[in-house]
């Protein structure tokens, strides 16, 4: 291969995998490590690990990216990303560096996360945590989904603590905003070249191109709209609060454990639009089996209810909106990451259940964005995507 050569998943793997090896070395230079299975992941590399007999996740970012975006030449060519990672892995400013204080922050501040093992060399390696996911208890009990969703926010109540803004302020990730990854993705020429590339390895020529016409659509719309300033004052979210990112160890009626958290400043809306989104997108990927659709939906419904009822009037209307934009681009954010990803990079189990509901999501986003679009009041746009919703699901 040539110094322009684009870099390989085999190439990026390696070489994550040599930096567990130094920094588990680092760390524990009296402990064997053992590696175990690779956990496919569209963000970063991580891997099961064994040391001293104890079990941990080992996990490497490449360049603060996702692994799709490197490997579309984003980062430069395969040369240039073996250069300037090893600059980034030993940076204090690292992706990981600043996940690994957050860890210990939370922890300290009462919040219940994953706990950090140990942080070496860019490498962030992390205790596991056993138990249902957030996720996995929705499509099972379906009608809890309004007392799983108050668990989850209830359980970050701590990450207004002043040692946690404390830390965020000083090293926050601003790299999981929804809204900053959305107009990074598609700004300008390469963002349309982006759209064109839309499941073109994943999905037959007929519904690659359907994809493609609807998502382009809801971009434009998107790029377009302009969210009202945040209700408020900003506060610390969690960033990247996704229903597998949020476990019951200890059953679904006691409190949860968060895992990968991506703390920053930002809208009081930012944590719940994410898990609205997720929820969503997992409900119309795998609907319960034995339950319908809209025991999910009507949970969610609820859920939001709740987080507004302290607002009145236009207020209540404008958080709405941004609740529903800031769905709608986080959505599109990882419908494009999954389509996009070069087939040799291998992806999450549920990856695949998206790809195969692909064109029962499109009609969805793009109703809801054409509401937006023609300023349709915020209480209605709401019930016609939840409307959507149930019934992309329900077939």
């Amino acid at each position: 291969m040539t110094g322009t050569a684009l870099p390989q998943p085999a190439d990026l793997f390696a070489l994550s995998t040599d930096r567990i090896r130094r920094a588990a070395a680092d760390l524990w230079p009296d402990e064997p490590l053992t590696l175990g299975d690779h956990v496919p992941s569209v963000t970063g590399y991580v891997r099961r690990v064994g040391v001293g007999g104890r079990d941990l996740f080992a996990k490497d970012s490449v360049l603060g990216l996702s692994l799709v975006s490197v490997l579309h030449g984003l980062a430069g060519d395969r040369d240039r990303v073996r250069a300037t990672q090893a600059a980034y892995a030993t940076s204090p400013a690292s992706l990981l560096a600043r996940e690994a204080a957050q860890l210990r922050t939370l922890d300290a501040a009462g919040v219940r996360v994953g706990h950090c093992a140990g942080y070496a060399s860019g490498v962030l390696f992390t205790e596991p945590v056993t138990g249902p996911t957030l996720a996995d208890l929705i499509t099972k009990e379906p009608a809890r989904t309004l007392d799983l969703l108050t668990a989850a926010v209830t359980g970050l109540e701590g990450l207004q603590h002043p040692r946690v803004v404390c830390q965020v302020d000083a090293a926050p990730i601003p790299e999981r905003s929804i809204d900053g990854t959305f107009r990074r993705k598609f700004n300008g020429v390469s963002g349309r070249i982006y759209i064109g590339r839309l499941g073109l390895d994943r999905l037959d020529e007929r519904t690659c191109q359907g994809v493609a016409a609807v998502v382009g659509t809801v971009v434009a719309r998107l790029l377009k709209l302009r969210l009202a300033p945040p209700i408020g004052p900003t506060v610390i979210v969690y960033g990247d609060l996704k229903p597998e990112h949020v476990l019951f160890p200890d059953g679904p009626g006691e409190a949860p454990v968060f895992i990968d958290p991506g703390l920053a400043r930002g809208p009081a809306h930012h944590d719940v639009a994410k898990l609205v989104s997720r929820a969503f997108l997992m409900l119309i990927a795998a609907p319960p089996v034995d339950a319908p659709a809209s025991a999910v939906v009507d949970g969610i419904a609820a859920f939001v209810a709740d987080q507004t009822r302290a607002l009145r009037g236009t207020l209540r209307g404008r958080w709405l909106r941004r609740l529903l934009v800031t769905w709608l681009m986080d959505t599109v954010n990882i419908l494009s990451t999954y389509l996009t990803a070069p087939t040799e990079l291998p992806l999450p189990e549920h990856a695949q259940t998206v790809f195969d509901q692909a064109e029962a999501l499109c009609p969805v986003l793009d109703q809801v964005s054409a509401q937006l679009v023609a300023a349709t009041d915020p209480y209605a746009a709401w019930q016609l995507a939840l409307r959507a919703v149930t019934k992309a699901a329900a077939r």
